[in-house]
């Protein structure tokens, strides 16, 4: 599989886009005015104690808490009290793993991790693993007995994962990452006994130096920058980390703008909507709620020519598979998830669409779980979310129907209307009366204004404004 990175930078937002043979499957945004918290590591101080959720609220300097769960408290091993563990005014070191969601807070832990490009550090831990994706027996135990000996022969305290991208790292490689992790850790406990409660005393990286770290690898042909400053400072940083890469990183030079020129504009467009199209001519229908998400997967007009229809929708939910697992890396969907596919009789085929979303899924940085298929055709699932949606980052909720992705219809506003004017007693009325309705609305109702002289008696003047919203009306009595 071939990537691309595209990097397009701003003054106000830096956007970096992913490319699997041609077609986008991650993008990450970053914004001027929205900081991105997440990892970053703050001196805090406990604020309450709650002993019913065997949890703590931690004041970060944020204006919302950050909550702190018992499991993430860093405490004696046979201590199991949370009132032993932590007390109110403590100052704690956390790291934010979960970033603040609509009225949500942070989630943090006291269970530091530091990741680099091959390893990640964890200060309070005494585990050595290795990424289950490297699935090589041989490569597994290398690369776990060369982090167990240089452990040991570094006297380093703590706990290191693996990653994924370690496979086929030099022992040399692996000893610089782990000298280099160390030293971080030795900076941030420095920081913390002389920071003030409140503060930040790490950030983790910006999105671009994250997406280098995380996905700049031998599969990724070319890395292309629209911004000479962010080109030269990412040069720099693949020279550290992987200067075997660094002539695969270029400076976008196009006329258009970069993400136009490579379509991903479209397709963050697309990515607005709540329905996602298939190959074949079905599509999805995606509907995202705080912490559920529905997806309905329907075959469209796709007949699939001489198939029997148990093979057609066996195609389309295959399709449907693998063009899930992309939707939910794109829209960052977390949470529980269930999906709706079109149901299928043979149990083979229910195991082959099974089968392939959890291939699809093996590609994401998220951890998810994926249960087998119901006899009702639904897959239910949960995929962890660390940060807000992308629909949530680029939208607000609709200030007419306040999310609900819905208004009054035409008639019920008429309906309230004249319930209203029926109250109102208006045939002891003898002045003018007026409505103001929003303009497609008032159509509505001039339409029916026959309506109103005979159920009222009176002669009631329709005025059209544009400043009125659709669900609201004005009734003056002059």
């Amino acid at each position: 599989m071939t990537k691309e990175i595209v990097v397009n930078r701003t003054h106000e937002e830096t956007r970096v886009a992913v490319l699997e043979t041609g077609k986008l499957s991650d993008i990450f945004i970053e914004r001027r005015e929205s900081e991105k918290i997440l990892n970053n590591i703050y001196k805090g101080r406990v604020q309450n104690i709650v002993t019913g959720l065997s949890s703590a609220f931690v004041d970060i300097g944020f204006g919302k808490s950050a909550y702190l769960s018992k499991d993430d408290i860093v405490a004696a091993k046979n201590e199991h009290n949370i009132e032993n563990m932590l007390k109110v005014g403590q100052e704690i070191m956390v790291q934010i793993y979960k970033e603040p969601i609509n009225t949500k807070g942070p989630k943090v832990t006291m269970d530091i991790s530091l990741p680099g490009r091959l390893l990640v550090y964890m200060p309070f831990s005494n585990n050595i693993g290795v990424s289950k994706q490297i699935e090589d027996k041989d490569e597994y135990s290398r690369l776990k007995n060369i982090v167990k000996n240089l452990k040991a022969d570094s006297d380093l305290a703590g706990g290191i994962i693996v990653r994924t991208e370690a496979e086929d790292a030099t022992e040399d490689e692996i000893k610089r990452e782990i000298k280099y992790l160390s030293r971080l850790w030795a900076s941030i406990i420095a920081r913390f006994n002389n920071a003030k409660f409140g503060t930040p005393i790490h950030r983790d990286l910006g999105v671009v130096f994250q997406t280098v770290r995380d996905h700049f690898n031998e599969d990724v042909t070319l890395m292309h920058i629209d911004n000479p400053k962010e080109l030269k400072d990412v040069a720099e940083f693949v020279e550290t980390v992987s200067p075997e890469l660094k002539d695969r990183i270029a400076l976008y030079e196009g006329k258009q703008p970069i993400f136009k020129a490579y379509g991903i504009e479209e397709e963050i467009k697309r990515l607005r909507s709540n329905k996602a199209r298939l190959p074949s001519g079905g599509y999805l229908i995606i509907q995202e709620a705080e912490s559920l998400c529905a997806i309905d997967v329907n075959s469209g007009k796709f007949t699939g020519n001489n198939n029997t229809q148990e093979e057609v929708v066996t195609m389309t939910n295959v399709e449907a598979a693998n063009e899930i697992a992309r939707q939910l890396r794109l829209r960052n969907i977390g949470g529980i998830i269930v999906i709706d596919f079109i149901d299928m009789k043979k149990e083979k085929n229910r195991k082959k669409v099974l089968e392939e979303i959890r291939n699809a899924a093996k590609n994401d940085k998220a951890k998810i779980k994926i249960w087998p298929i119901t006899k009702l055709g639904l897959i239910e699932m949960t995929r962890e979310r660390k940060r807000e949606s992308l629909f949530s980052l680029l939208g607000d909720n609709c200030p007419t129907c306040h999310g609900l992705g819905l208004v009054l219809s035409k008639e019920s506003i008429f309906i309230n209307v004249c319930q209203e004017l029926e109250q109102m007693k208006i045939e002891k009325h003898y002045g003018k009366i007026k409505i103001k309705l929003n303009p497609e609305v008032a159509q509505y109702f001039n339409e029916r204004k026959a309506r109103l002289t005979e159920l009222f008696k009176k002669e009631i003047e329709i005025i059209a404004v544009d400043a009125v919203d659709r669900e609201d009306y004005n009734i003056i009595l002059e």
